[in-house]
């Protein structure tokens, strides 16, 4: 899946290797618990990292295919790509909004 292309065009490899850093992991499942599938921006998260390593953070995730960049000049919004992931890894955004209630109750993933 890349970040405009097709659903179809998804490779693991590159959304694993995104998924496998803790603060790209921890936008996407703040995103997948959200149902209402708003537009956030990327100062919304509480990312405890430098504005040039969020920058980073979000170009891994909209090139691995997970979130859609809208720029608007001055800011970023960004919005989860929830109707391609669900076609291509079912499953996978319920696993993940599932580590945020797991977290939230004290519990393990």
């Amino acid at each position: 899946m890349t970040g405009s292309g097709p659903a179809g065009d998804v490779d693991l490899g590159t959304v694993f290797r995104a998924l496998a850093d803790e603060h790209r992991r921890s936008v996407i499942v703040e995103l997948a618990a959200d149902g209402s599938d708003s537009e956030r921006t990327c100062n919304s998260f509480d990312l405890p990292v430098s504005k040039q390593t969020q920058t980073h953070h979000f170009r891994v995730l909209r090139e691995a295919g997970l979130i859609h960049e809208i720029n608007y000049g001055n800011r970023k919004g960004i919005r989860l790509r929830r109707a391609e992931i669900d076609r291509r890894l079912p499953g996978l955004l319920d696993l993940l909004a599932a580590e945020r209630r797991d977290t939230a109750t004290g519990g393990s993933a």
